[in-house]
């Protein structure tokens, strides 16, 4: 069929967004996109581009453009927060030559994303608070708080974990509150700091950092178990007496980054369901949603904008070639169980990193053992994540 000349209405201007505005303007489509801010921003934070997503970015023709934006990560290390010491470390030099890691700002991955968009003819819309999603109808009918109104033939929700779409499709959910919150800060970094991630672990409570921006910042998230409800927001700041509170025994590296905060973001972590139903097909048209409209995800594995890119390209990929009913169906059909696991596994992360008592003593020896016995081991069993190529004929 062809997406060619099409119109296409994908809500949100994050990198959902704007990677599957920019794969479908790449296969011809007339793609607008609504975005309810006043301008395409990211508040400060890292993002880690593993290898299944930078495989994504190269398909675009931003390998180059990825490369000068962000660092090429070396490796992972886990850490005992109480003293620093080593317990595990992911050498990812060791990965295949072609893969690529890397540590880059979300604006900057953001201001990369929008700029081939505009490049391949992505009309972006800001100040487009979207108030109603109706499918219902012929078509889907998005109403803004403006009034405007939207029917495409094809509209994607890339809404995020309020997707007004994804309640279209599904109802409306609730999540839970998983007895976590975060902070993120960004500090200045140390001089000539390795590009290593380091997830500092403790009972209860982790923190993960990494350099950003040639070396010049330092990307800090913390994540502490709690009773007390914090609301789901990116926009909640905190004291950063708070944050040095909950991490007042761990290494003085953590507590000389800690000393530097000033007025961090706390965000509430809530488990969403991954969407039983990611589109519908209307008489003169569809609906789809896909990122974090679609399979929401803690943030203990890092590959939330990952996943979201991959979604992005198999949706494009497929609605390029196929009726739009069968293309929508294979989407969900290939990405449904692929994001079920990384949501597993990103749960079962949380669990690990917060061990306490004789579970943290004999798991850390355990790792410390099997790093020394088989250092590429650890690694290794993240081949299923980082060996997926999407790009590829037989992903």
């Amino acid at each position: 069929m062809g997406i060619a000349g099409q119109q296409v209405t994908v809500i949100g201007a994050g990198v959902a967004g704007l990677a599957v505005s920019l794969a479908l303007a790449q296969n011809g489509a007339e793609v607008t996109v609504l975005e309810q801010a006043d301008a395409i921003r990211e508040v400060g934070a890292g993002l880690q581009i593993s290898p299944n997503a930078a495989c994504v970015l190269q398909a675009f023709g931003l390998g180059a453009a990825l490369n000068a934006v962000s660092l090429r990560a070396q490796a992972v290390e886990l850490c005992d927060g109480r003293n620093g010491k080593q317990v595990l470390r992911l050498d990812l030099a060791r990965l295949r030559p072609h893969q690529g890691y890397h540590f880059v700002h979300r604006a900057d991955l953001i201001d990369l994303l929008a700029s081939a968009a505009r490049a391949a003819g992505v009309q972006i819309k800001l100040l487009q608070q979207v108030e109603t999603v109706d499918l219902s109808g012929q078509r889907p009918c998005v109403t803004t708080a403006t009034g405007a109104e939207y029917t495409p033939s094809l509209l994607i929700g890339a809404d995020g974990l309020h997707s007004k779409t994804r309640a279209a499709l599904n109802g409306k959910v609730a999540p839970f509150f998983t007895r976590h919150v975060a902070w993120r800060t960004l500090i200045p970094c140390e001089p000539n700091a390795a590009p290593v991630a380091e997830i500092h672990m403790g009972a209860g409570r982790h923190l993960v950092s990494y350099p950003l921006r040639g070396g010049t910042l330092r990307n800090i998230v913390a994540v502490e178990e709690r009773n007390t409800w914090v609301p789901e927001s990116w926009s909640l700041r905190d004291d950063a007496s708070s944050m040095r509170q909950a991490f007042a025994g761990f290494s003085p590296r953590v507590q000389s980054w800690l000393d530097q905060v000033h007025e961090p973001y706390l965000w509430g972590l809530f488990r969403h369901p991954v969407a039983k139903t990611w589109s519908k097909t209307l008489p003169e048209a569809a609906a789809v949603i896909l990122g974090d409209a679609a399979h929401p995800m803690l943030p203990f594995l890092a590959q939330g904008a990952a996943t979201a890119l991959e979604d992005a390209w198999l949706l494009a990929h497929h609605i390029s070639r196929l009726p739009v009913p069968q293309a929508l169906t294979a989407y969900q059909t290939q990405r449904a169980p692929r994001s079920a696991r990384v949501v597993a596994a990103a749960n079962g992360n949380a669990r690990a990193y917060h061990l306490s008592g004789v579970q943290r003593s004999v798991a850390h020896a355990g790792l410390r053992l099997g790093n020394l016995i088989a250092p590429n081991l650890a690694l290794k069993r993240f081949d299923w994540l980082y060996d997926y190529d999407v790009t590829r004929s037989d992903a």
